[in-house]
């Protein structure tokens, strides 16, 4: 939320797999970080994002890459934690109204309390995450006013905190829409095959092309002018 720091600093970003999180990863690598990646290991039905995350932090030089089970199915609430279909085929309004099913129940929440104890043992006073409020499918732990919210929290909630160490939450992509995402991600160097988005993607690993990620992902590079490298099940056009 606040402007990037001096170079070498240590930085944790949230790294899930998907084409946000690397673009973020790209990014704070620009900005001269050292990054140390974290996945998170929620019970999430799209398991093989998380081999896409240790991809993407190999790829980009990620100084160390944690990944974390939290038991977030043991609460269901989500499509993507519990026995809910996922939606298919919306159209654009669909998704950009209401809170989806796919919401997951507190996620940005928990994610950012691990990685905000992750930067205290790492002595990092930066987290980078992917949140986006333009192309955000409804999620109310997307906005720039939760953002704002935690880094208030972060003050008065840890030692670092307590004791002056002001930590900083960057969320680079926050009004970018897909396509300046994709742009910006390829001018850092970003090979987008390594990344998965889908929701809810085939046994073998294709993504489903129906899924509300993979519909924005897919308008994303449409308007980027870009063929979008990932695998689908079925064929996708332009």
């Amino acid at each position: 939320m606040s402007e990037p720091p001096p170079v070498s600093e240590r930085a944790v970003v949230l790294l899930s797999g998907g084409l946000d999180s690397a673009t973020c990863l790209g990014w704070a690598r620009a900005q001269g970080f050292e990054c140390h990646t974290l996945a998170i290991d929620y019970g999430q039905r799209h398991r093989i994002e998380l081999e896409a995350a240790r991809r993407v932090s190999a790829a980009l030089g990620a100084s160390g890459h944690r990944e974390i089970p939290v038991g977030l199915r043991s609460i269901g609430g989500s499509a993507l934690t519990a026995d809910i279909d996922v939606p298919k085929d919306r159209d654009e309004r669909a998704i950009g109204s209401g809170v989806p099913v796919t919401y997951v129940p507190a996620r940005n929440t928990v994610f950012l309390a691990i990685a905000l104890g992750c930067a205290e043992t790492l002595g990092a006073r930066h987290l980078v995450a992917g949140m986006n409020a333009i192309d955000y499918s409804g999620y109310p732990d997307c906005r720039p006013e939760f953002l704002r919210a935690f880094e208030s929290l972060a003050r008065v909630a840890t030692r670092a905190g307590v004791e002056g160490v002001a930590l900083r939450i960057h969320a680079p992509l926050l009004e970018l829409d897909k396509a300046d995402i994709i742009r910006l991600g390829l001018s850092l160097g970003v090979d987008y095959s390594l990344t998965h988005s889908c929701y809810d993607p085939a046994p073998a690993g294709e993504a489903c092309g129906r899924c509300d990620a993979c519909l924005l992902r897919l308008r994303g590079f449409r308007e980027a002018g870009l063929p979008d490298p990932a695998r689908y099940a079925t064929a996708q056009h332009p």
